[in-house]
């Protein structure tokens, strides 16, 4: 997939006036969110668990999550972040697109609202 960025606004879910904004890459591989960790702590989020995620090598690696909201396109769904290196790169996983009725078109890159969110 090529590179589709996306302005995200992140809020804590306990207060949604602490919000940080930044552009994400969507990721259509990519399941939750990652987010560098001192963004989410900046605005409250500390982890509430670890989860195991396996990199595209088959190997694993165990990072910190938590629940946050994230608006973007019009829309806010809740989506499990993943406190990452503070250097890392936002991305915009597939559950949270998927959430808010998004789709990625694989040739052009772009973005589009579907009718409704599928169930299935």
């Amino acid at each position: 997939m090529g590179r589709t960025p996306v302005t995200v606004i992140v809020c804590n879910p306990a207060q949604l006036d602490r919000t940080w904004e930044g552009l994400f890459l969507v990721d259509t591989d990519a399941v939750d969110c990652w987010v560098a960790g001192e963004y989410l702590r900046g605005i409250g989020i500390e982890p509430r668990g670890k989860r195991f995620y396996e990199w595209a090598d088959g190997s694993e690696v165990k990072f910190d999550i938590a629940t946050g909201e994230t608006k973007f396109m019009g829309d806010m769904v809740g989506t499990t972040v993943i406190f990452v290196s503070d250097d890392a790169e936002p991305i915009l996983g597939v559950t949270a697109l998927e959430s808010a009725g998004i789709e990625v078109n694989p040739r052009s890159q772009r973005m589009k609202r579907l009718p409704a969110p599928r169930l299935k």
